[in-house]
């Protein structure tokens, strides 16, 4: 391998090795503060899993690319829902972390929504999404990567905000009202888990055969992507093409799971500031021309350009 090969191998695995680097600062840096080497055990993983998976999706040829993709999130998701779910009895799903911040309990699911859903997508946008996600784990199985009409009515994604408030108001009632205190490693806090997650997989499994669409659950339900939205908007990590050598094939944009009009963004002189973007790559895969590529830099997001089913057309 001659040195121009080389120097193109490294740049093409700049954003696995930033996030790699990353999550072992912040485990470092955590594990020395407090003196717990479950930090540096956990964000360590995560790193690790995720800077490998993408590695490999950037490293394997076109046609086994997903398989990356696929192996972190099942590396993450086994681990979060099986490992610090199950076995340490903490509860992730949303109502957990609402219920550790009010009761003052710096536990794995705070530490998981901080820097997944909060502070991580200013740097990552919705990684989480596309590579880390226990529900899209499963989900991406299914046999529908897409609903090829396009996604439906933005009256639908109202849903997923009225998930969000129900979730909060849930909390606020069991909190204030049943006086309910959450009990670090106890079989209650399985139970919410259990009960969450059972909800989140059914309604996920229904709306994915319902609609013919793997991530429907992602569009129209998922309450964490409320917190998602804001915060990707500032993501310094997007898709971003190149103008002068698109053909304008639309590849990129029929390809998308989550039905994001990347060819518009393209052709607009942007990168992809959709919010919806879960930066699975997918797109930069497809593209014939190779005119698709994250970039890491500074511009604000959330100019939607979605590609929605036509009203008149029975799908």
């Amino acid at each position: 391998m001659n040195a121009n090969n080389k120097v193109f191998r490294l740049n093409q695995l700049k954003v696995p090795l930033i996030i790699f680097l990353s999550f072992w600062v912040l485990a470092i840096f955590l594990w020395r503060a407090n003196g717990n080497i479950f930090y540096l055990f956990n964000f360590g993983y995560i790193g690790t899993a995720v800077g490998f998976g993408i590695g490999l999706y950037i490293l394997l040829p076109r046609k086994l690319k997903s398989t990356g993709r696929r192996f972190a999130q099942l590396l993450i998701g086994i681990y979060m829902l099986g490992f610090l779910g199950i076995i340490k009895l903490e509860n992730m799903q949303l109502e957990g972390f609402f219920f550790y911040l009010l009761s003052g309990y710096f536990a794995g699911s705070v530490l998981h929504y901080l820097v997944a859903k909060i502070l991580g997508p200013i740097l990552f946008g919705r990684g989480f999404c596309g590579w880390a996600c226990w529900t899209a784990m499963a989900l991406d199985f299914l046999p529908y990567k897409r609903n090829k009409a396009g996604r439906l009515t933005e009256k639908w994604e109202l849903l997923r905000y009225v998930h969000f408030g129900f979730s909060l108001l849930l909390v606020l009632l069991f909190w204030f009202v049943i006086q309910y205190r959450p009990i670090p490693m106890s079989k209650l806090e399985l139970a919410w888990l259990a009960a969450g997650n059972t909800f989140y997989f059914v309604s996920a499994f229904f709306l994915a055969f319902m609609l013919k669409d793997n991530r429907a659950f992602c569009k129209y339900l998922c309450p964490i992507t409320v917190i998602l939205k804001v915060t990707s908007r500032f993501a310094f990590l997007k898709i971003e093409g190149s103008k002068e050598n698109c053909s304008q094939c639309g590849a990129c944009t029929k390809a998308c799971p989550m039905d994001i009009n990347v060819m518009e963004y393209v052709m607009n002189g942007e990168r992809v500031l959709s919010t919806e973007c879960i930066f699975c790559l997918t797109c930069t895969t497809v593209c014939p021309e190779a005119i698709l590529d994250d970039t890491f830099k500074m511009d604000i997001g959330g100019n939607e350009r979605i590609r929605r089913i036509d009203p008149g057309i029975t799908n």
